[in-house]
């Protein structure tokens, strides 16, 4: 493998004393995932997360569909084109 190609190609700079230890470094890690692809994984369902994942909602007590756009936007500072005007925060 080739660690300087693949630092190119991930627009990384690397000095030439930190070649080899970013050398041995990648290669432990493919040698770690070569020995996760020998686990026998048959049956195990794929997941995104180690846990199961739920909105918690509570139950507000209000009867009807809440408010109305013009009482919502009654009391912003800004609005326009009936919805609420932020300020920039992107330069």
């Amino acid at each position: 493998m080739d660690i300087r190609r693949i630092a190119a190609l991930a627009r990384l700079e690397l000095t030439d004393d930190e070649v080899p230890r970013l050398q041995g470094q990648v290669e432990q890690i493919l040698h770690y995932v070569e020995q996760l692809g020998k686990l026998d994984l048959d049956g195990i369902e794929p997941t995104a997360h180690a846990g199961e994942l739920f909105d918690v909602l509570r139950e507000d007590g209000t009867e009807g569909p809440g408010l109305s756009r013009e009482e919502a936007l009654a009391n912003a500072p800004l609005v326009a084109q009936d919805q609420f005007r932020l300020p920039k925060v992107v330069e």
